[in-house]
């Protein structure tokens, strides 16, 4: 990846564009880049794209001619083909796992976990260098994954490490493959606790594991969750079924 990708889009984001400008055959990537960039602004990232609609698209490629019925030479099924690969539907090549379905509330005794990652669903990535953040709400008796959470923001804050850490603050624990002190202290004023697996490994089989230490929660892991020790116990039958 260039510099200017990097500190302009994430690799995915990039992958998005790249199969939504062949789509549209004819319209140039880095025409597609620029116009994007000049409408939801820079760094460019998954999370933007995702709210694109079809109409959106038509405007951003009609450029100055936008107020003339924004006529761009596209008919509208192959601007929907476009904006769902903006999406990321059917995106071949992807590394990102789908999001699993959540609302506040589905998981009883749970708590949220970010890990630090640059591919796939692993834990991959040093805090203050990472592409995203995988958040997963995590239960004993399950866990699913509600978000991605791009960092590239983040870096264009003066300080981006305290940035990295407001956008886990909902958080009660990050894995991350490295830390440095300094991040550290910002991610527990935060109110996260990071743990660091330093050969990197997949999210959710580090999961699995904090899946069963949730039934009798050690000392810190239930200061972080704000409860007592073993008080979780009652979840236990739940997983057992």
């Amino acid at each position: 990846m260039s510099q200017f990708m990097s500190q302009s889009m994430t690799r995915e984001a990039a992958l998005r564009i790249g199969l939504a400008a062949r789509e549209l055959d004819g319209a140039s990537v880095t025409g597609l880049v620029k116009a994007l960039a000049a409408t939801l602004g820079l760094p460019l990232t998954e999370t933007k794209l995702a709210g694109i609609t079809a109409d959106d698209l038509r405007e951003i490629l009609a450029g100055d001619h936008a107020d003339a019925d924004c006529q761009v030479g596209f008919d509208q099924q192959r601007l929907k083909r476009a904006v769902r690969l903006l999406w990321g539907e059917g995106v071949e090549g992807s590394e990102l796992p789908a999001l699993d379905a959540y609302a506040e509330g589905d998981m009883p005794g749970s708590i949220r976990v970010a890990c630090a990652s640059n591919s796939g669903e692993k834990i991959d990535g040093h805090f203050g260098s990472c592409e995203r953040f995988l958040v997963y709400q995590v239960a004993p008796a399950g866990l699913r994954l509600l978000a991605m959470r791009s960092t590239l923001e983040a870096d264009h804050d003066e300080d981006r490490n305290a940035a990295r850490a407001k956008l886990i603050a909902d958080c009660q624990v990050v894995y991350v493959q490295s830390i440095g002190g300094p991040a550290a202290a910002k991610v527990v004023r935060a109110g996260a606790h990071p743990v660091k697996i330093a050969d990197g490994a997949a999210a959710r089989e580090v999961l699995a594991r904090l899946q069963q230490t949730l039934i009798k929660p050690p000392p810190w892991l239930a200061k972080t969750m704000g409860v007592k020790a073993e008080s979780l116990e009652k979840f236990a039958e739940t997983v057992e079924e």
